[in-house]
């Protein structure tokens, strides 16, 4: 499984491209396929093909019916939560979709977590023709309008991070003639390193506006500086020397916690507007934190103080009451009357549980997942919000 030995040029630009892209450059902006934001839901959805990646991580191809169809477009960059029982016990786990939209199915890429439960499964068992629980697509790690014709947008991932920036990468190139992406993807080995014949095929179609540096952690590279791990002195040293960050109008980083931080913190250090970059997490990566809470027993005495908790769901309104001693979260105490509430990871990761705060207060444990202007807007991650006040409501549906 080769890899580039040679860092690529910075882009250019390419051949021309289809009358509808052709439209959009002239007219100076590039306009990503968005969607509007919905409640996520799942549905059963049929595994069409399985694809192994490295020795370990596969591609699944879900295939989705024309009746779904509205349920399952998505922005590049978006994922999906798939929804399984094993041992009695459900789980849910969230996958970034790896393709850019295409009418009828999604992929997602799988990779073996150690310890993993849901992926050590996965891998072992999943097989076309057998149906599973998919959610509608979610997400903000999306590409946003650009303002003139010529965007250069720069990614940093590691590892699984790859996934949503396949989508992120082929969409945006294909929107517009002169947009560029360079791509800073670290793994520990070749053999490790995911949709490496992808990003091989991407190149050979964008040979002058795709640039791909790898860097190997346990691997030595023919380039001193792609080889060894990511640390903060390698990733300034590389933006100094092939990417230059005054000329990037969005980044992308996607990766384990302790480098999504590194790279915020040196963007932030080389003046970078924060509003310019996109990050997103699988895990924090921070087992000292405490997780969110879902399905965790929690026992209501005739004498315990409680907290009120109302959350309007689907048009409907509930109310369930939560001990102020049990330190109990609102996306738990609500699924205690009503299953149906959304969540997929339930770590302040994936922001499927947001909803906006309405009476009350509360504390958030982590947040990972809601931009600025929505903490602004009262959205808190049900998950990580612990009642602070004898009241508190929340609105699923705004």
């Amino acid at each position: 499984m080769p890899l580039p030995s040679t860092p690529s040029a910075q882009p250019a630009t390419d051949a021309a491209a289809s009358p509808a892209t052709d439209a959009a450059a002239s007219a100076g902006t590039l306009t990503p396929v968005l969607t509007t934001r919905r409640r996520a839901r799942f549905h059963s959805l049929q595994v069409a093909r399985v694809r192994a990646l490295t020795t370990d991580s596969i591609e699944v191809t879900f295939a989705v019916p024309d009746a779904l169809a509205g349920s399952y477009d998505y922005a590049p960059g978006q994922y999906i939560a798939i929804r399984t029982s094993l041992g009695g016990e459900e789980l849910r786990r969230s996958y970034s979709i790896c393709q850019a939209p295409v009418q009828g199915e999604l992929k997602v890429a799988i990779k073996r977590d150690l310890g993993g439960l849901f992926s050590t499964w996965a891998i072992e068992n999943l097989a076309p023709g057998m149906s599973i629980d998919v959610m509608s697509p979610e997400g903000a790690f999306t590409a946003q309008v650009r303002v003139h014709a010529h965007p250069h947008y720069v990614a940093i991932a590691a590892g699984s991070g790859i996934t949503p920036v396949m989508a992120l990468i082929e969409s945006t190139l294909a929107a517009s003639p002169l947009s560029q992406f360079s791509l800073v993807y670290s793994n520990r080995t070749a053999m490790d390193t995911m949709f490496v014949d992808e990003l091989a095929d991407l190149k050979d179609r964008y040979p002058t506006r795709l640039a791909l540096y790898h860097v190997l952690t346990r691997e030595r590279r023919s380039s001193e500086l792609l080889s060894g791990r990511l640390d903060a002195d390698k990733v300034r040293t590389i933006l100094d020397a092939l990417i230059h960050p005054s000329d990037v109008d969005e980044w992308f980083i996607c990766g384990p916690f302790d480098l999504v931080q590194l790279c915020r913190d040196t963007l932030a250090d080389l003046g970078v507007d924060v509003s310019a970059i996109r990050y997103e997490l699988f895990t924090t990566g921070r087992p000292e934190n405490p997780g969110g809470q879902s399905g965790r027993p929690v026992v209501v005495n005739a004498d315990d103080e409680v907290h009120t908790i109302t959350f309007r769901l689907d048009g409907t309104t509930a109310t369930v009451t939560s001990p102020v001693h049990s330190n109990e979260s609102v996306l738990n105490a609500a699924l205690r009357v009503r299953g149906d509430v959304p969540f997929a990871c339930a770590g302040g990761v994936c922001g499927t549980c947001r909803a906006v705060l309405t009476e009350g207060t509360v504390e958030m444990v982590e947040n990972y997942a809601l931009e600025p202007d929505e903490l602004a807007r009262g959205f808190v991650l049900t998950c990580q919000a612990i009642p602070t006040s004898k009241r508190v409501s929340v609105n699923y549906d705004a």
